[in-house]
């Protein structure tokens, strides 16, 4: 008999590293729920919809199925693992990476020279990742061997365009760090990864701009597909319990998994790059 397919959601999935995982995950044959808002041309200024993404996951060997959310209602959030649960009765990997980006989060002035309501990014990258979570929860518990990761970067452990992104980075790094002490007797596992510099269609679009900054930043860019590899990587683990509640640099699990990204390239580490690491948590757990 045959196990059914791994089951999959990626939140913040229409382009971008969402889309990237999404199509990795479905090269590894898993069913990929595939979220966000975009769902036709002109939806939003870069280009990308859920329905061109979950395609791409079915033409990679998966199966992926567009659910529109927006991630900063509750109810919509609610209803897609509603879906999941009807559909599936599983899930064996969430993938947390939806995040509202404001046009001004880039500029390079001061915080209160930005726009005030560029705080509500947290709805979706904090709000909205807690609430995907707790709706999950009892499909993650009810499925052995389950991984809920985080795609962070190090803007959570030194100044990466202000306040408001290194909130996000830094809360998900947390969210993986206590929500890993009560999913531990489930056999949940869940990670925070440190993604490097991806090569989105937003970095694509600023590459264009300002070729001569990013052409020295590219031999180390990683591809959109390239985290996703590696979680699917980490699901497979049998000791994948031992990073569990950890902040992890991608580029260094690709090296303990013996992947390389797209060009038989190695993404160098954050670490080894500018000498920044996740910040570890102490093990005291006080209830």
């Amino acid at each position: 008999m045959n196990s059914p397919a791994p089951v999959a959601v990626v939140t913040g999935a229409s382009r971008g590293a969402g889309r990237g995982i999404a199509i990795a995950l479905g090269s590894h044959g898993c069913t990929v729920y595939v979220t966000g808002r975009s769902e036709k041309a002109g939806d939003a200024p870069l280009p990308g919809t859920i329905y061109a993404t979950a395609e791409a996951v079915t033409a990679a060997g998966g199966k992926g199925i567009a659910v529109r959310v927006d991630h900063s209602d509750f109810g919509q959030i609610e209803a897609l693992f509603q879906q999941v649960e009807s559909e599936q009765g599983r899930l064996d990997i969430l993938v947390n990476n939806a995040f509202a980006v404001h046009d001004e989060m880039m500029l390079p002035v001061p915080f209160w020279e930005k726009r005030l309501d560029q705080v509500g990014m947290l709805d979706v990258g904090l709000y909205g990742t807690y609430a995907a979570c707790w709706y999950a929860a009892p499909l993650l518990t009810r499925t052995p061997g389950s991984l809920v990761a985080f795609t962070s970067a190090s803007g959570a452990a030194h100044y990466v365009f202000g306040p408001v992104y290194g909130v996000h980075k830094a809360g998900l790094d947390k969210l993986a760090a206590d929500m890993a002490v009560d999913f531990r007797d489930y056999d949940v596992a869940t990670v925070s990864i440190w993604m490097g510099t991806v090569l989105t269609e937003r970095v694509q679009v600023l590459a264009d701009i300002d070729p001569e900054r990013f052409n020295a930043l590219r031999e180390n860019m990683e591809t959109p597909e390239f985290s996703g590899h590696i979680i699917w990587a980490m699901h497979q683990d049998p000791e994948r319990m031992a990073n569990s509640g950890k902040a992890v640099i991608g580029a260094e699990l690709a090296l303990k998994y013996g992947i390389r990204d797209e060009g038989d390239r190695q993404p160098v580490s954050y670490r080894d790059l500018h000498g920044v690491w996740p910040i570890e948590q102490f093990d005291r757990i006080i209830r």
